[in-house]
């Protein structure tokens, strides 16, 4: 398998999972801005959310000299698949708190709290637009959107978030216990699983959490969304190139977070909790977020920006070099 050794290798792959995993919210929203059914573009991003781990598992965990190799531990059964469950809701529900309170504000809570326990463009086009931020705006965007706000409490957007930041906050934790063993659960002679082998298991058990929440979504919704089912989703083609992208980012920016781990630490790999920085930019940029705000908001956006660029900078500087 392939060991990422050195403190430049270790930072270059937290910048990309940075990007990477601030990027993918984006999309997601997007698409829910636009119509789509969460449940329909969850289960694409799904798909090639696992397949970014299999591209990874088979390339980079059989290349190189380290030990062992992906399919050499592929056999051996590990008590981690069942520490990812509760982890792993953290995605499905962040859907939900997108709509309610906004792409950067969910960032910003869930991966606060992950820190703290670990250590709309086309809607502006044409001159008959409602302006962003204005009643009409807002009422254009309620009418086409997929999961309907108005008349609804914020505090239910917040109760999703901070449940969806407490199972985020479980992801590093459980994924430093499955490649070191803290708790002392593996017999005597077996070796810790490579992170390659530890993120296949994590991708795995994302994919089955996701499809069984998501299929039974189809026919069970929540929130006054419209009943679906499996033969509409498959016939549903609107989006779903964006949301296979997405799929692929956050499998490649979890990837090479944990690749970052083999030589930061899992904790100065967490520096891609600074994720916010790059959603609330899309956040701005793609879905009018905070436009038209008062002087007092931008203040503390740019005191909370800067904030996350300084522990960004502090976390990646505590890296060190993996030591034999």
């Amino acid at each position: 398998m392939y060991v990422v050794e050195s403190k430049g290798g270790a930072i270059v792959c937290m910048l990309f999972s940075l990007f990477f995993l601030g990027t993918w919210p984006a999309i997601m929203t997007l698409l829910e801005r636009r119509g789509r059914l969460p449940q329909h573009t969850y289960l694409d991003y799904t798909m090639t959310n696992l397949l970014a781990a299999v591209i990874i598992a088979f390339t980079f965990g059989e290349i190189g000299s380290g030990e062992p190799n992906f399919l050499t531990q592929l056999p051996q059964c590990f008590v981690c698949n069942g520490r990812w469950g509760g982890p792993q809701h953290r995605k499905p529900i962040d859907t939900y708190a997108w709509a309610f309170v906004g792409l950067s504000v969910t960032e910003v809570i869930t991966s606060s709290i992950t820190v703290v326990i670990v250590g709309t463009k086309d809607l502006e086009n044409g001159s008959e637009k409602a302006k962003v931020g204005s009643a009409g705006f807002l009422i254009e965007l309620e009418n086409r959107r997929a999961i309907k706000v108005f008349g609804k409490s914020t505090m239910i957007g917040l109760t999703i978030t901070f449940f969806a930041g407490v199972c985020f906050s479980l992801f590093s934790p459980a994924f430093n216990l499955a490649t070191n063993d803290q708790w002392n659960t593996l017999k005597d002679g077996v070796p810790h699983l490579s992170v390659y082998t530890a993120f296949f298991y994590f991708s795995v058990s994302c994919f089955v959490i996701a499809i069984v929440l998501n299929i039974s979504f189809l026919y069970h919704p929540v929130l006054n969304l419209p009943r679906s089912s499996v033969r509409a989703y498959l016939t549903d083609w609107s989006g779903r190139g964006w949301a296979f992208l997405a799929g692929l980012l956050c499998g490649f920016g979890n990837g090479l977070q944990f690749m970052g781990g083999q030589a930061a630490g899992y904790a100065a790999a967490d520096a891609v909790q600074a994720l916010p920085l790059v959603s609330t930019f899309w956040g701005i940029l793609l879905f009018g977020e905070y436009r038209r705000s008062s002087r007092r908001t931008y203040i503390l956006l740019a005191g909370m920006l800067s904030m996350f660029i300084v522990a960004v900078g502090v976390l990646m500087a505590s890296s060190g070099h993996r030591k034999s």
